[in-house]
């Protein structure tokens, strides 16, 4: 199915404001309120398109377009669409701030319970999650650059009263995600006899290297890594003694929650009390990915152009870019550990601190292997394998294969892949997280792959396979009641697959939102440049100017009074072509090819007015 992300963006919105307004006013609904991961998945839908593609802007009502109001006409007209959005980011930030005036960051049902007979308890419930955090992260930023433009754009008091309190709302809570985020971080340092040190000795060797031979390996290959960590990361986080220790080995990145016992993170915002850490000093991968997703924007250059953060707020977010730039780091170099043989290219991957092994996981993997590829300059190798691991996850998950008799592979989608979430027992019953958008994180990943590669193979192939991911993924858009056009219908793709009585999956609905905007940046990019096409349209230019040198000094037959009209006409021609012949070959050829046609033309009529004298 071929990605058209101007329309199929259009049919988002277009069923998002069917779903969530109200007589022109943003309407909440039975789940609204209850997490706010949810909710902020839910806004960014709508924001994070509207300030991240021109067309789709919604903070100058001047400049929106035709078919963007009228995709939005249930959230209002061109003036009310902008004050809508406003009053439902306000909405937001007072729902999931405390009563203490404290941002709040509650999983509230995203989480559940590992036993059946026991609920969570409300505070297992309100529990910050870096979801939360990373998501806040996103959200706010794009919401304060809306705020930025359309403040200038409206002069309505009640509004512009509106936008200062959001605005300072929206700033704290920011910082707070930030602090939360470097409470998050951790590095766990283990034995290389443990049980989990087993682990990681057996999936970086894969059979066919030792354990020394591992443990040597590990230590040459991070060990200026492991001296950043030590002598670097100062905010949030206690750095365990043992990290010294060159015998032992270490992982770092996210883990579900606040750590416990994470320091405080000094800071001069008013964000309230920093909360008490619950989770074990153990990253996840799937948490390290959403992190790293919402990092990034702290200093994308819409970010830095528009001065959004404050100088506190650089101040964190150069730790969490060091942290960002480490956690890919390492994780890059663990998934490429052995270069005959990578251990992500054996599929599935195996956490040594859950000690869970799936599909998920080794697309977790290759998600942080793709950041750090578009941090630095991927090489052709690292393109094509990496290429090649997604071909297989797509293939394993049965989004780009069929379907067997009671395949185990459904599990992946529908009921889903599911985290214990270590620590949550301090104060309830177990906990757990569970992810089911791995159809959605896969087109995500493709899409971004697939804007960094250069390689007109490679690009093929990416591109093939993120249509075919995106038609797996449209075509579980939900088809009925009021959330239709929303996801997820996982029974349109596996029928077989167990009934759950569910709220529409913002989730899934914002990483495909987000994935159309990628697509769009992918589509921006000036095409993969082919040597050999230009090497055939310089050709083709060549002889083009050759023959059009002869032609002019010819004379006009007598019947071909616009000669010099078409003459002058091939001369504008083959100047376009020549401008063009570095950055788009092939367009330059097509043109060539017009002029030789044209030229062509001209000898063969000439020709025949000869014979006929």
């Amino acid at each position: 199915m071929q990605i058209k992300p101007r329309q199929h963006l259009l049919d988002i919105w277009q069923a998002i404001a069917r779903h969530s307004f109200d007589g022109g006013e943003w309407a909440w609904g039975k789940w609204g309120g209850e997490s706010s991961v949810a909710d902020a998945e839910r806004l960014l839908c709508l924001l994070y398109p509207a300030t991240e593609i021109p067309a789709f802007r919604l903070d100058d009502p001047d400049t929106t377009q035709d078919d963007v109001q009228q995709t939005m006409r249930k959230a209002g007209g061109r003036l009310e669409i902008p004050a809508n959005l406003v009053a439902a980011a306000a909405e937001f930030m007072g729902m999931h701030t405390g009563e203490d005036k404290r941002p709040t960051f509650a999983g509230g049902y995203y989480f559940s319970s590992r036993d059946k007979d026991r609920d969570l308890t409300k505070e297992q419930r309100e529990l910050g999650v870096v979801d939360s955090f990373s998501m806040s992260v996103t959200l706010c930023l794009a919401t304060l650059g809306f705020l930025k433009v359309y403040e200038s754009k409206t002069r309505r008091s009640d509004v512009l009263e509106t936008i200062q309190e959001l605005r300072i709302a929206t700033s704290t809570r920011l910082t707070a995600a930030m602090v939360s985020l470097l409470r998050s971080f951790t590095v766990n340092v283990f034995d290389t006899d443990s049980s989990q040190g087993r682990t990681l000795s057996e999936l970086l060797g894969q059979g066919r290297l030792s354990q020394r031979h591992v443990v040597q390996k590990f230590q040459r290959r991070f060990r200026a890594l492991r001296a950043a960590i030590g002598e670097s990361l100062v905010l949030g986080l206690e750095v365990e003694e043992g990290l010294k220790d060159e015998s032992r080995f270490f992982e770092c990145g996210w883990g579900w929650s606040i750590i416990n016992s994470a320091p405080e993170v000094e800071t001069d915002e008013p964000i309230g009390t920093q909360p008490e850490g619950v989770a074990n000093a153990v990253p996840y991968l799937y948490f390290t990915v959403v992190a790293l997703d919402g990092i990034q924007d702290l200093f994308s250059d819409r970010t830095l152009t528009l001065g959004l953060l404050n100088p506190e707020q650089q101040k964190l977010a150069e730790a969490l870019r060091l942290r960002w730039e480490i956690t890919q780091q390492f994780w890059s170099g663990i998934a490429r550990f052995d270069t005959d043989r990578w251990p992500l290219e054996d599929i599935p991957w195996r956490t040594t601190g859950q000690k869970l092994e799936s599909e998920y996981f080794s697309l977790s993997v290759a998600a942080i292997l793709i950041h750090d590829l578009m941090r630095r300059r991927a090489t052709d190798d690292d393109l094509t394998r990496t290429v090649r691991v997604m071909e297989r996850l797509a293939e394993r998950g049965r989004i780009t294969s069929r379907m067997t008799r009671d395949d185990p592979m459904v599990r992946l989608h529908n009921p889903g892949v599911t985290l214990p979430l270590q620590g949550s027992e301090r104060i309830g019953p177990p906990m757990q997280w569970t992810m089911t958008d791995f159809s959605a994180q896969m087109l995500k990943r493709t899409i971004q792959l697939c804007t960094l590669s250069r390689n007109l193979e490679s690009h093929d192939r990416l591109l093939r396979l993120a249509e075919d991911i995106f038609g797996h993924v449209w075509r579980r858009r939900l088809r009925d009641g009021e959330a239709v056009g929303l996801w997820d219908n996982v029974h349109a793709a596996y029928p077989d697959s167990p009934s759950l009585d569910v709220p529409v999956s913002w989730s899934i609905t914002e990483r495909v939102t987000e994935a159309m905007v990628q697509v769009q940046e992918m589509y921006k990019q000036p095409p993969i440049r082919s040597t050999k096409l230009t090497d055939i349209a310089q050709a083709l230019l060549s002889e083009s100017t050759h023959l059009l040198g002869n032609e002019q000094m010819e004379p006009a037959p007598a019947a071909q009074g616009n000669r010099g009209l078409e003459l002058r006409g091939i001369e504008v021609k083959l100047r376009r072509a020549r401008t063009l012949v570095d950055d788009q070959p092939g367009t330059a050829c097509a043109l060539a090819l017009d002029v030789l046609g044209q030229l062509d033309a001209l000898a063969r009529a000439r020709e025949a007015a000869g014979q006929g004298v």
